[in-house]
């Protein structure tokens, strides 16, 4: 594992396509972005998908978020889980895992998964379109390298792992941001981050080793 740093976009990027030559013979790759609520994630994974579309090189880059595996909140009410959305068994893993099975496999269609609408806090089907044509799936979410079944078999069919940190005094306040602009109070906002998000993100920090690389980005 290549420890922490503060790369340049471009040469995150110049990584990632290498890796899509380096397995095209494999067919397409799958770069997993893992990290802790509030560590930049998603940003790093738009910003990836971006860059390469610039380039015009053919490197057509998907992103697919974890998010939209949730659990409907239908669910996690049956299932007494509500009060914690956003822990790892309040996620479809084996969803997961077999999305990610097909988006390696099935490349002569389109290839539909599920997205998260922030708006609704609920995952809508069908709403990302991974089309023949990507040659890199960015796959981003928390528990991609967490060391239970089935989240286990998923680091198989990732080319790289790449954990994203940020500091605590960064991460944090994002976190309570991001639930205030989402309709919470202030104080439910940072009780949430301290009962929920934070036990997540020690659990996720956990399997930051399983990782091929550590990035730190800039605050």
């Amino acid at each position: 594992m290549t420890e922490p740093s503060a790369p340049r976009l471009d040469g995150l990027v110049d990584r990632m396509l290498a890796l899509a030559e380096a397995q095209a013979s494999a067919g397409r790759v799958i770069l997993g972005i893992v990290g802790a609520p509030g560590a930049g994630k998603s940003t790093l994974a738009a910003e990836l998908a971006k860059d390469a579309a610039q380039r015009g090189r053919g490197h057509e880059v998907a992103v697919l978020p974890m998010d939209g595996f949730h659990l409907a909140d239908a669910a996690l009410t049956r299932l007494g889980r509500l009060d914690r959305k956003g822990a790892i068994d309040t996620f479809d893993g084996h969803g997961v895992l077999a999305m990610l099975r097909r988006v390696r496999d099935e490349r002569d269609h389109t290839v539909y998964a599920p997205a998260f609408e922030r708006d609704l806090e609920q995952p809508i089907a069908g709403s990302i379109p991974i089309e023949p044509s990507a040659r890199v799936v960015i796959v981003e979410g928390n528990y991609l390298l967490d060391a239970e079944e089935p989240w286990r078999s998923i680091r198989s069919l990732l080319g790289e792992a790449w954990f994203v940190e940020a500091p605590n005094d960064v991460r944090v306040p994002r976190l309570i941001a991001r639930h205030e602009q989402f309709g919470k109070s202030p104080a439910d906002a940072r009780a949430w981050v301290e009962r929920v998000d934070e036990p997540n993100a020690r659990r996720i920090t956990a399997c930051r080793d399983r990782a091929d690389l550590v990035v730190r980005l800039p605050a």
